[in-house]
């Protein structure tokens, strides 16, 4: 099969096409002919070791220091079931299904095998392959951080730093389905993307500054680690919450000692240990009823995976990138819309 491979760390230079063994599934184990994936905003610094000092010790002990140990890059995916393990149940061939590949990566491949009980569902309906690839990373991270860490409410005052992102565009739409009045913070060329998908008010970072407005918010969500830690706790409620997706050490000892000590939380978690598979489904039921749309920027075919690792590192997306991996997420998006027309909000 088909896959994209690197053997060392790098430039998108190192990302090549390849064919490798075709997985074949153990007893438990699920094929899936893979359609789409996508480059998420962490894929670039897996590919070329870039993380945060904290984080290069147990990185490259897991996935390795020299090269990696993982030569397919690929988180989120979305396909058909092709064959499944003699115990598997829960799915079966021809299945369309969306979900996460977890530290196994993979996704950037013809096909990946995957357990039963991992984090994956049947893909919503009225989503096309390249949309269904995009509902893992940033709506589940957005779902975490809002309902499970920030405790969202109806009626809370809610800012969302970086509207437009992966993250951010999820939040908005999460947000305002959980009843929250809804500001978003964005460049210039984005307000119209952040108002058309249900924020209430919407701020341009490089006319106005948020911090000097002096309302004050519920939860401040800031999904791109680019906000000031004192001038967002200012601006909280009594009992509010600052929602940090990037944080470094500062941020850590501000989490715990605010944890035990004050009213108004510094929150920061790793998102993807919290995410299950109730939440899939969740996600998948919005999305089917119309109160949420995954942000597409881009897609790009698989040949061009260079191309579009280069895009997302340089920071201009908008909302996701897809990677069209077989051609028949055209015609699977064709057949699906015609079956169920997509809801508007």
């Amino acid at each position: 099969m088909k896959a994209v491979v690197f053997k060392k760390y790098g430039s998108p230079v190192v990302l090549q096409m390849a064919e490798v063994d075709k997985p074949v599934p153990k007893s438990d184990e699920v094929l899936v002919k893979i359609f789409a994936t996508s480059v998420t905003a962490e894929d670039p610094k897996m590919r070329a070791f870039d993380h945060p000092p904290l984080l290069k010790l147990p990185v490259g002990l897991m996935f390795g220091f020299r090269k990696p140990k993982q030569p397919v890059l690929g988180i989120e995916f979305s396909g058909v079931v092709e064959a499944i393990g003699r115990k598997v149940k829960n799915y079966q061939i021809s299945d369309q299904v969306f979900g996460y590949t977890g530290l196994s990566f993979g996704a950037y491949a013809e096909y990946k095998c995957l357990p039963e009980n991992a984090l994956m569902h049947l893909k919503p309906q009225n989503l096309s392959f390249a949309e269904a690839a995009t509902m893992v990373n940033g709506p589940l991270s957005a779902l975490v951080y809002l309902k499970k860490k920030g405790k969202i409410e109806k009626g809370h005052q809610v800012l969302i730093y970086g509207a437009s992102g992966s993250v951010g565009t999820a939040a908005v739409q999460l947000a305002k389905y959980f009843g929250a009045h809804v500001t978003g913070v964005c460049s210039t060329k984005n307000l119209a993307l952040v108002k058309s998908i249900g924020a209430d008010e919407v701020i341009d970072y490089t006319k106005e500054d948020f911090t000097t407005s002096g309302k004050q918010y519920d939860l401040i969500f800031d999904t791109i680690g680019k906000t000031s830690m004192k001038a967002c706790m200012n601006l909280l409620t009594p009992k509010g919450k600052y929602l940090l997706t990037e944080f470094g050490l500062r941020h850590m000892l501000a989490a715990m000692y605010s944890s035990v000590f004050k009213r108004k939380k510094v929150v920061i978690a790793s998102s993807n240990f919290y995410w299950k598979k109730e939440d899939m489904v969740f996600l998948k039921e919005l999305a089917e009823k119309g109160h949420y749309k995954p942000v597409v920027d881009r897609s790009f075919p698989l040949a061009d995976i260079a191309e579009a690792h280069t895009y997302v590192a340089s920071g201009r997306k908008v909302g996701n990138v897809a990677v069209v991996v077989c051609e028949g997420e055209q015609k699977g998006r064709a057949e699906s819309r015609m079956k169920n027309p997509v809801a508007t909000h």
